[in-house]
């Protein structure tokens, strides 16, 4: 509910940011999980390869350009040109400047003409496809951000989220999701993940895989995007984001803070 102070009104949505993969993560970890969500996604591995690259090539240090990939010379043959950034993305809209990186893989709907490969498919005991294994509709914008403490919170990512980590499939990323449902009866068999080898209560789910997500997840959140409208005599409206960072529950500083749009579902 909106709270109510003097002529105005303030209501927030707070989201944590450990709930997504962080684009400024490692080059080895960034090989991994970006081709993992592009091909969910729905984009040809062949189509993927160079935005990729680009990412990684917009991201790192140096001018060497990646397979297929860009760097400033590329951008300075644009109209307007400007230059690669050579650095942490620090805004995930930054994304729409690399090349390769469309609207629609951005905000998503990116799978218009998908087939899906043997390898991605569900497959009975005979080898024929069972059903074909659901695309993430959302895009980059859904599944990654700048800002996190860099391991993905498993009591928070989507399922979609969950899938690029290397070894997940939709079906396990859906129990893991549906895993964490419930009241936390004390025993740890129920409700939220206290760690990550708490995922070995799942069933089905091989031991080496719940160490191969412990590489890449956490079950904690240390970075939150808050979302603010504040509306003034009903009429006048502004939009404000803040991001904070939680050291420990009494520890909570503002890391930035700034006007901004209004809040789009899911961004």
């Amino acid at each position: 509910n909106p709270l109510t102070l003097g002529h105005g009104t303030i209501s927030w949505k707070i989201t944590d940011l450990e709930s997504k993969f962080n684009i400024n993560s490692p080059e080895p970890i960034l090989q991994q999980v970006l081709p993992q969500a592009l091909t969910l996604m729905g984009v040809a591995p062949g189509e993927a390869t160079p935005i990729v690259n680009s990412i990684l090539d917009w991201i790192d240090p140096d001018d060497q350009t990646h397979v297929e990939g860009a760097e400033t010379q590329f951008y300075q043959g644009l109209k307007p040109s400007y230059v690669a950034k050579n650095g942490p993305i620090d805004d995930i809209s930054e994304l729409l400047l690399i090349k390769g990186i469309t609207p629609e893989i951005y905000y998503g709907g990116a799978a218009t003409n998908f087939q899906p490969n043997y390898f991605s498919q569900q497959r009975d005991q005979f080898g024929r496809p069972a059903s074909a294994a659901p695309m993430i509709t959302s895009g980059l914008t859904n599944l990654f951000t700048p800002l996190s403490d860099g391991k993905v919170n498993i009591n928070t990512a989507s399922a979609e989220v969950l899938q690029m980590i290397p070894g997940v499939d939709a079906m396990i990323a859906e129990a893991i999701v549906g895993g964490r449902s419930g009241e936390d009866d004390g025993s740890g068999l129920m409700g939220p993940y206290r760690t990550v080898n708490q995922l070995s209560r799942l069933p089905n789910l091989p031991l080496p895989l719940v160490g191969q997500i412990a590489q890449f997840c956490d079950v904690r959140s240390k970075t939150f995007k808050v979302d603010i409208t504040a509306t003034v005599n009903g009429s006048y409206t502004r939009y404000f984001t803040a991001i904070l960072g939680r050291n420990s529950p009494r520890d909570v500083q503002v890391l930035s803070f700034y006007w901004s749009d209004p809040v789009t579902p899911g961004h």
